[in-house]
C-alpha cells in the first residue's frame, strides 16, 4: 500500500500545502518594488513617482488598505494609479479611504475593465487557451453579454475632487517644483477603449517630461507610445503572471505581451524608437482567484534620473 500510494499522497499533500501558502500567506505579503530608471533630460532633478496598480479592492481587505495608506509616509513626488482598483462593486469607499493620504499628493489615473465591470467566475485554464489562441479581453473574443457594470463614476469623482488628473484617452500636465510634466493616457485597450489617435503626435514640445500611461500593456499601444518617442510608459494589468512558476516565471500576462516582460522594468522597441516600459505586478487579485504564488503583490517607487545616469 505504501508503494502503491505514497507518491500520490505526497504530491496530493505538496500541492495542498501550496495551495495554503498562495491563498493565505503570499497574496497577503505585500512588497514595494524600487526601480530607478534613466529618461529624464539632462540637468533635471530626479523625480520619485510611485505607481500603483491591479488593487482589486474587496469588502474587508483591511491589511491592503493599511499597507496602501502607509505608502504616503514615501512621499513620493506624484503617484500613478493604472487602474483595476476594483473587484466588488461595493468597494469604491473602501478604494478611496485606503488611498486617502495618497491623493494628498498630485496624482493621475486611468481605468481597467475591472473598475467598469464586475468579475465573473471563469476557468483559470482559459488564459492558457487565449494565449495560444491569441485572443484576450475583448480582442479576438465575442462581446460580453449580461456583464455586471461597477459604479466607476463614483470612484472617478472621488479621485477628480482629490486633484488627480484623469487620462482616459487624453493628456494631462502636473507641476512639480517648476517642472512640468505632461501625461498622456488611454482608456483599456484589453475592452477595446482605447483610442490612441485622439492623443497622437509624441510629447509636446513645452513639457519638461513627458509620459504615456495605460492600464493593459497590449503590443499596439506600446508601439504607439514608442514610435511617437515618449521615454517612459507604465502599465499594470499582467498581475506579474499571478500564479508563476519558481525559477522559471510566468506562463500568461493576459494580453499580447510576451512573458518575460510580465513585470517589472524592460524596453520596448518600435519604429526605430524605444521606450522603457514598466509594468506593475498589481498588489490584488480577483475575488475568484484569491490567490498568488511566486509572484507577491506590490507597489513601485520608481526613481526617475537624467539619461547621462546609469540605474542602480
Amino acid at each position: 500500500m505504501r508503494a502503491r500510494y505514497g507518491v500520490p499522497l505526497g504530491i496530493a499533500a505538496a500541492g495542498a500545502a501550496g495551495v495554503v501558502y498562495a491563498a493565505g500567506f503570499e497574496v497577503r505579503s505585500f512588497r514595494l518594488r524600487r526601480v530607478t530608471v534613466p529618461v529624464l533630460p539632462a540637468g533635471m532633478r530626479p523625480l520619485r513617482v510611485l505607481q500603483v496598480s491591479d488593487i482589486h479592492m474587496v469588502g474587508g481587505q483591511r491589511k491592503k488598505q493599511r499597507w496602501l495608506r502607509s505608502l504616503a509616509g514615501l512621499r513620493p513626488d506624484f503617484v500613478i494609479n493604472t487602474g483595476d482598483n476594483l473587484s466588488d462593486p461595493e468597494g469604491v469607499p473602501e478604494v478611496l479611504d485606503a488611498l486617502g493620504p495618497l491623493m494628498e499628493f498630485p496624482g493621475a489615473y486611468v481605468f481597467g475593465s475591472n473598475d467598469y465591470y464586475g468579475p465573473t467566475l471563469r476557468n483559470p485554464a482559459r488564459y492558457l487557451l487565449e494565449k495560444a489562441q491569441g485572443r484576450h479581453g475583448l480582442n479576438g473574443n465575442p462581446p460580453v453579454v449580461g456583464a455586471r457594470h461597477n459604479p466607476w463614476e463614483d470612484l472617478r469623482d472621488g479621485f477628480d475632487a482629490a486633484g488627480w488628473l484623469n487620462l482616459t484617452n487624453t493628456r494631462g500636465t502636473l507641476k512639480i517644483e517648476g517642472v512640468t510634466l505632461e501625461l498622456t493616457g488611454l482608456d483599456d485597450p484589453h475592452i477595446k477603449r482605447d483610442r490612441y489617435t485622439q492623443v497622437s503626435g509624441g510629447p509636446s514640445a513645452t513639457a519638461d517630461f513627458s509620459m504615456g500611461v495605460v492600464h493593459a500593456p497590449y503590443l499596439r499601444v506600446l508601439d504607439s507610445f514608442a514610435a511617437d518617442d515618449y521615454p517612459l510608459i507604465l502599465a499594470g494589468h499582467t498581475h506579474g503572471g499571478q500564479l508563476c512558476i519558481p525559477f522559471y516565471g510566468a506562463l500568461v500576462t493576459n494580453c499580447d505581451l510576451d512573458p518575460g516582460r510580465v513585470k517589472g522594468l524592460s524596453r520596448h522597441t518600435a519604429e526605430g524608437r524605444t521606450s522603457y516600459l514598466h509594468v506593475s505586478a498589481g498588489c490584488g487579485t480577483s475575488r475568484y482567484t484569491p490567490v498568488r504564488f511566486a509572484c507577491p503583490p506590490e507597489a513601485t517607487l520608481l526613481t526617475l534620473v537624467g539619461r547621462e545616469r546609469q540605474p542602480g
